[in-house]
C-alpha cells in the first residue's frame, strides 16, 4: 500500500481513568486499558487494524479531559455509508461503540507531519486534593485525591517553584530503560479551590514539555510532604541531585490527577518540532 492511500487521524478525547489498568494497551487481553478499548473499537468501525499513538501515556487511574492521539489509516476504510469520507463522522459511530467513561470529541484529518506525541510542545496537568477531614465532595471523589494531614499552602508553594526549570527529575521517575529523566518543568502552581462546599481543597497546576513516568504524582508528593512540616523546602535541591529514584517522596494517588491539555505548534512547524523532540529524546 502506498503512502497516497493512508489518511492521518487526530483523536481529540477524555476519559475518567478510574476503572482502566492506564492508557497503555497490556498483553493481558483482562486488563482494561484505553488505548485497547479505543483501538479495537476503531478496528472493528474502520474494518481495519487501528494503531494508537497518545500523546501523554497516563498511568493506571489517571483521567484525561484532553488527550491528544493519532492513527493511520487506508484512505478507503472511511468509505461507509455511515461515514462517506468524513472522519468527523466517527465521533457519532465511536460514541455509540465506547462505554460512558470514555469519549472522543473530535475526529480529523491531519497532515503526515502531525505527531500526537512527538509535536507537542507542552503537556498540562491538574492534580486535585482535598485534606478536609470529610474527605472528598462524593460527586467529585473519582477524581479528588485525598490526604491524611493539613498542609501549608504557602510552603507547598515554595517547593513547587524550587522544580521549576530544566533538570534531571530521576528522583522523581520510575525507571525506564534507555528513557531519560530530564524534562523542563515550565510550570508548576498550586492554589486555594476551596468553595463552601469543599473546603481545604487545593489544586496543583503542572506543565512540562513531557513527563517521564509517575513524575508528576511524585512531584505533588515531594510538595505534600513540606506542606505537612514533615521536611523542609531544602529537601528539593538533595531530590534534584540524585541520580535514581527517591524513596523520600510518595507517590500522590492517582485518582487526583488529570491531564487537562497538549499544546502544538502551528502546521508549518510541526515537522521540526517532531524532529527537535526525537533527538533529545535519543540524545540525552
Amino acid at each position: 500500500m502506498n503512502d497516497a492511500e493512508i489518511l492521518r487521524l487526530r483523536l481529540d478525547l477524555a476519559y475518567d481513568g478510574t476503572d482502566f489498568h492506564g492508557w497503555a494497551a497490556q498483553k493481558d487481553p483482562q486488563l482494561r486499558t484505553v488505548q485497547g478499548l479505543l483501538e479495537d473499537g476503531l478496528s472493528k468501525i474502520l474494518r481495519t487494524e487501528a494503531r494508537l499513538t497518545v500523546a501523554g501515556r497516563t498511568d493506571a487511574g489517571v483521567h484525561a479531559a484532553a488527550q491528544v492521539a493519532h492513527l493511520d489509516v487506508p484512505r478507503e476504510s472511511l468509505n461507509q455509508r455511515s461515514i462517506d469520507g468524513d472522519p468527523s463522522r466517527l465521533v457519532r459511530r465511536l460514541a455509540r461503540f465506547l462505554p460512558a467513561d470514555v469519549r472522543v470529541s473530535a475526529v480529523t484529518e491531519v497532515t503526515d507531519d502531525f505527531d500526537a506525541r512527538f509535536s507537542a510542545l507542552r503537556r498540562h496537568y491538574v492534580y486535585r486534593l482535598s485534606t478536609d477531614p470529610a474527605g472528598a465532595l462524593p460527586t467529585r471523589v473519582r477524581d479528588t485525591a485525598v490526604w491524611p494531614k493539613p498542609v501549608d499552602l504557602g510552603l507547598m508553594q515554595e517547593a513547587a517553584t524550587a522544580l521549576v526549570g530544566l533538570h534531571d527529575f530521576a528522583a522523581f521517575c520510575k525507571a525506564r530503560p534507555h528513557a531519560t529523566t530530564i524534562r523542563e518543568l515550565q510550570e508548576f502552581s498550586w492554589r486555594d479551590a476551596s468553595t463552601p462546599q469543599e473546603p481545604n481543597l487545593y489544586e496543583a497546576h503542572v506543565v512540562a514539555d513531557a513527563f517521564c513516568w509517575s513524575m508528576v504524582r511524585s512531584l505533588v508528593g515531594a510538595c505534600l510532604v513540606v506542606g505537612e512540616g514533615r521536611r523542609d523546602v531544602g529537601l528539593i535541591d538533595v531530590l534534584l541531585a540524585q541520580e535514581h529514584r527517591s524513596s523520600i517522596i510518595p507517590v500522590a494517588p492517582a485518582r487526583g490527577l488529570s491531564l487537562t491539555g497538549v499544546d502544538y505548534p502551528g502546521a508549518d512547524e510541526l515537522a521540526a518540532r517532531a524532529a527537535v523532540t526525537r533527538d533529545r529524546r535519543g540524545n540525552r
